[in-house]
């Protein structure tokens, strides 16, 4: 920030106007004026009533970030990227930990095939996981607090040392002066445009105030596309369904573009391709033969609609799919494409050929 000059005020701001914001610092209020207006004010945890954290027994993300002790026995609501990443960490440090989730399965945002795999690893691991089943309340007393959990119509409880609640989160819009703009908010997050424009097309919101996918690279990337903007260029807007989703687990999850499901819904006819992580050399060698790789296309046109994957080090394969749904890439590039030996990127070339029954190595 101070080697490009950029002037920084710690304070509260407000907007005035199209073009203004009025500043609150420790002194004084000040109006400063612009061309333009960037919102980036971020999101914090969503909490439900009862559920509240306190930071002692019950933890949000934050504080599961910076422990003030090691739990022991941990319970988890929610199974989203952010819950299963903290189930996952606790529970290979050796906490007996149990993930709560009241949708019909974990990671309800991935492929359903990924989801299942990976609550089969994660059981495998010892984890606990509960489907379709809702914290009710959380009773709290000194060093201990125990849920009552509803499941398939019947109430039990536990008791847990730890609990994180990891139910999603929300945009902090409250006392910028949208309302009184005019700027369109819904469920928390400011309504935008391709190009991050609000309802005024001077101010512009960016990450996690502006709605999903709420990912550190989707924000970082509309800061900069704004900024071209701004400065008179032409960038390319953001687009999710090019954005890759990350779940650092373990097994790590990653995936971009539309799960089967969404494709079917979409009115595409599909072809599906799978490679498993212990049909590759690599992977067998790391020590890591758990995994799958699973690419979706539309019949028709070859497009590469969607790719899934759970395994060793997805999270850094999956930007090869990326590019190709940036480029609009069909499956006859992918399958001339020479992948190097040995890499468990060929994993990513054999879920092609599965697609197109071309696979070799299974």
């Amino acid at each position: 920030m101070k080697k490009n000059k950029i002037t920084t005020l710690m304070g509260e701001a407000r907007i005035a106007s199209a073009t203004s914001v009025d500043v609150t610092t420790k002194s004084k209020t000040e109006t400063l004026k612009a061309k333009h207006i960037i919102l980036a004010t971020g999101a914090r945890a969503r909490e439900l009533p009862g559920l509240e954290a306190d930071g002692d027994l019950v933890w949000t993300y934050k504080h599961a970030l910076t422990p003030s002790r090691m739990p022991k026995k941990l319970l988890v609501i929610g199974s989203g990227a952010i819950g299963i990443e903290f189930a996952s960490f606790y529970n290979t440090l050796g906490t007996d930990t149990t993930v709560v989730e009241v949708m019909d399965r974990i990671l309800p945002v991935e492929d359903a095939e990924i989801s299942a795999f990976a609550k089969k690893q994660f059981e495998k691991q010892g984890m606990h996981i509960l489907e379709k089943a809702m914290v009710k309340k959380l009773d709290r007393a000194k060093g201990k607090v125990t849920a009552h959990i509803e499941q398939a119509g019947k109430t039990t409880t536990e008791t847990f040392d730890t609990v994180i609640s990891a139910v999603g989160i929300l945009g902090n819009v409250e006392n910028l002066g949208l309302e009184d703009m005019g700027i369109a908010v819904d469920r928390s997050h400011i309504v935008t445009d391709a190009y991050c424009r609000t309802s005024i097309p001077t101010i512009f919101a960016i990450g996690d105030v502006a709605g999903a996918p709420w990912l550190a690279h989707k924000a970082s990337h509309e800061g900069v596309m704004v900024a071209e903007l701004v400065a008179g260029k032409t960038p390319h807007p953001v687009r999710p369904e090019t954005i890759a989703g990350c779940t650092y687990c373990h097994p790590q999850i990653a995936s971009v573009g539309y799960t089967e499901a969404q494709a079917r819904e979409k009115g595409h006819e599909i072809k599906v391709g799978r490679f498993p992580f212990i049909g590759n050399g690599k992977a067998i060698a790391l020590g890591e033969p758990e995994g799958l790789v699973k690419t979706i296309f539309d019949k028709k046109s070859g497009e590469l609609l969607g790719a899934h994957m759970i395994g060793a080090e997805v999270t850094e394969l999956i930007q090869g799919y990326v590019i190709g749904r940036q480029l609009e890439t069909t499956e006859q590039d992918l399958m001339e494409t020479v992948f190097p030996h040995p890499t468990l990127s060929e994993m990513m070339h054999e879920s092609v050929l599965d697609a197109f029954d071309q696979v070799i190595h299974v």
